[in-house]
């Protein structure tokens, strides 16, 4: 079968990337990806839903809910494999040694690293969910779990996988980073700016469209 290598250029980004992602207790995926136009398309589409979830959003010890996290990554899955079904095999052709495409990493986030997470730790925080006495507080429940410390962990090591897989996605999609933006200003941040000559304050966490949207004080709901 003869490889493709080279296909045609799309109207934006780079003609050739270097893709790397490191998995954990996995290995290194990486190889030349030369992305044809659909495969650009999808990379915008799922880069749009990644910086849109709180899948990689940086959660802390006393913030977020293990629970929303988990149902983002559940349903991040079930997108990834809906918009691997409407591009079809133009973004899994056929490749050469040392390449890869969008398929490749795609099927390769959701097997080796949600799929182990999901199948895991759903069934288990369930189960501790399913023991709340009624009335109680479900995120303080949440918090009292004794293995909270432990699933928190593991989201973070599969929000970093999703963080670089968004990197080379707006890399391929030749998009602006929507990951990490910076923080709106407030007039009294701005006076003082001027006065120092320092730049705009950044946010420790990830800021997802939706929180960015609050910032601007738009009523659009987007899904988590």
């Amino acid at each position: 079968m003869r490889h493709r290598q080279r296909r045609r250029r799309g109207p934006g980004g780079p003609s050739q990337i270097t893709a790397r992602l490191t998995i954990p207790f996995v290995g290194e995926i990486s190889g030349t990806w030369e992305p044809a136009d659909a495969e650009r398309s999808a990379a915008w589409e799922l880069y749009l839903e990644l910086v849109t979830r709180v899948s990689v959003e940086e959660l802390s010890a006393d913030e977020g809910f293990l629970r929303e996290a988990l149902t983002s990554l559940y349903t991040f899955f079930g997108t990834t494999r809906e918009i691997l079904r409407r591009y079809g095999p133009e973004i899994a052709p056929p490749l050469a040694p040392g390449h890869v495409s969008f398929a490749v990493l795609a099927v390769t986030v959701l097997n080796r690293v949600l799929r182990p997470l999901l199948a895991s730790w759903h069934p288990r925080l369930a189960a501790y969910e399913s023991q709340r006495p009624e009335g109680r507080d479900p995120v303080a429940w949440e918090r009292e779990w004794e293995h909270a410390d432990a699933l928190r962990g593991a989201i973070a090591e599969v929000r970093s996988v999703l963080r670089s897989l968004a990197r080379t996605l707006q890399e391929v999609a030749g998009v602006s980073d929507l990951i990490d933006l910076p923080a709106p200003r407030t007039p009294e941040d701005a006076a003082a700016g001027a006065d120092r000559g320092t730049p705009p304050r950044r946010f420790k966490q990830v800021l997802t469209l939706p929180t960015l949207l609050t910032h601007l004080g738009s009523e659009v709901t987007l899904a988590a």
